[in-house]
């Protein structure tokens, strides 16, 4: 009865928030449910993981039906260009990190981990091998984290409405134009429990993976209902807003508006390059931006088909925009603090 009470808080914040002609509403309204019915109205909430990996499933799965032929002729000029700036992003941000401690006296290990935009367990995990503040990096990311689930996809909406509708039209197209039978999709299911282990947000880079590579074959492949994509993105936002709480946040006192100010600095610069980028290629501004955004693959590919962007070109990026910064990021953080003891001292 908790999960359906849960559900049904998710569902009704959900659709407010669709009403309110928000950004990807469902899974920010359920993300904004969770946290005000266990901090205002003071009621457990149950959000289990597998509902959540449940969910991630789906939406890799409809992420897949995006991709074509033509999507992976695409993107091959761009991957070299598009790490470049990556990389470039990520090094500022952890130089900005690193300055900040200054006045923080925040450590600079606890400090750069705290703020690059990586996956928060896997920031903690490579923090604590280093012996930094585990409790101010899960803190820090938490609010990073909030910062750019809720404001990058408000701004990219709000700045490209005008796309909005086409991009909209043409993804309920393509997903209209598929007729197949059903079962294909186990094996986009297998393909997410097959990684689960083996590669970092398994349970939708692995059906995106396999769809796609059906779909580029040839695979008559039927489309999502609509109601399913909803109920996907309200279970991965509820769990979302299950493991974040606000009493959390007011932990990290009064240093927190220093991570959120430098958030806002990431997503800043990443709308710069990503204007750039627009501007150096022949993609869409929409794409680009949403391309190199610092958020979670879920979020800015639901946003893409929101303001007409291209989600298959979107999702291939920041796919590996999320390898490098939660496979190689921390590994040569955790080597170069390591091999430069000094760096790491406070000043």
């Amino acid at each position: 009865m908790k999960v359906l009470e849960t559900y049904i808080v998710a569902g009704l914040t959900g659709l407010l928030f669709y009403h309110l002609h928000s950004p990807i509403p469902w899974m920010l309204g359920a993300i904004t449910g969770m946290l005000v019915w266990k901090t205002v109205i003071k009621r457990q909430v149950a959000a289990p993981k597998a509902l959540s990996n449940s969910g991630l499933i789906v939406l890799g799965t409809y992420f897949g039906l995006s991709f074509t032929k033509e999507t992976l002729l695409t993107i091959a000029p761009y991957i070299v260009p598009f790490l470049a700036v990556a990389v470039l992003l990520i090094v500022i941000n952890i130089m900005n990190s690193i300055a900040v401690t200054k006045w923080t006296h925040i450590d600079k290990v606890t400090s750069v981990f705290a703020s690059v935009p990586g996956g928060l367990s896997e920031m903690v995990a490579a923090s604590e091998s280093l012996n930094a503040n585990t409790a101010l990096v899960t803190i820090f990311q938490t609010i990073r984290l909030l910062t750019v689930v809720f404001l990058v996809p408000t701004v990219v909406v709000h700045w490209l409405s005008g796309d909005a509708s086409s991009g909209s039209t043409t993804a309920q197209a393509a997903a209209a134009s598929f007729d197949g039978h059903y079962a294909w999709f186990l094996l986009s299911i297998f393909g997410a429990l097959l990684l689960r282990n083996i590669i970092p947000a398994a349970y939708v880079v692995g059906p995106l993976a396999v769809t796609a590579v059906m779909h580029v074959a040839g695979v008559n492949l039927p489309s999502l209902p609509a109601w399913l994509i909803i109920l996907a993105q309200i279970s991965v936002g509820m769990n979302m807003g299950d493991r974040i709480t606000l009493e959390d946040i007011k932990l990290g006192g009064k240093f927190s508006w220093v991570y959120f100010l430098l958030a806002l600095v990431l997503i800043a610069l990443s709308f710069g390059c990503g204007y750039v980028f627009a501007k150096l290629t022949d993609l869409p501004l929409s794409t680009a931006l949403l391309s190199l955004a610092p958020g979670g693959l879920v979020e800015m590919v639901l946003t893409a088909q929101t303001v007409g962007g291209d989600p298959a070109i979107v999702s291939s990026l920041q796919f590996m925009r999320l390898l490098l910064v939660i496979i190689v990021v921390p590994n040569v953080l955790k080597w170069v603090f390591r091999k430069f003891p000094y760096i790491a001292e406070t000043s």
